[in-house]
């Protein structure tokens, strides 16, 4: 006799700090952006499970900026990725190794914890699989 399993995987959208802020915009120069933003932001978002890293919030919520208030409030219900203890180290190793410029060490961080996390889950998920 044979098992059938069925796994259901959703689609996950790890957002960066651009996509909230665009939400807001009310530059001229961004008005395209800002549109495309809002729909799918009022047509798809909820098909898919979001999710932020805690050096975009951190980003959000630094500084002095026009709807500051409102970006942070979008984000504020969103799922934040967990924490990796390794995440300093490979931050230190792309900018030691010129993957990223050190002025780019947030956006290191981003890329580094969304890119860990999508080798975490598909570690797991072929575990699941055999």
């Amino acid at each position: 006799m044979g098992h059938n399993l069925t796994f259901a995987f959703t689609s996950k959208v790890y957002l960066d700090a651009t996509i909230p802020s665009y939400y807001f915009d009310q530059r001229e120069s961004l008005a395209t952006f800002a549109e495309i933003t809002r729909q799918w932001w009022s047509e798809m978002a909820g098909e898919y499970e979001l999710f932020v890293s805690d050096a975009v919030l951190n980003e959000l919520k630094a500084g002095d900026y026009p709807n500051k208030k409102e970006v942070v409030a979008l984000v504020s219900g969103i799922s934040p990725l967990p924490r990796l203890d390794d995440l300093d180290r490979i931050v230190k190793f792309y900018v030691a190794n010129y993957v990223m410029p050190e002025s780019l060490t947030v956006t290191a961080r981003v890329i580094s914890g969304v890119a860990s996390h999508i080798q975490v889950e598909e570690t797991e998920a072929l575990h699941v699989s055999r």
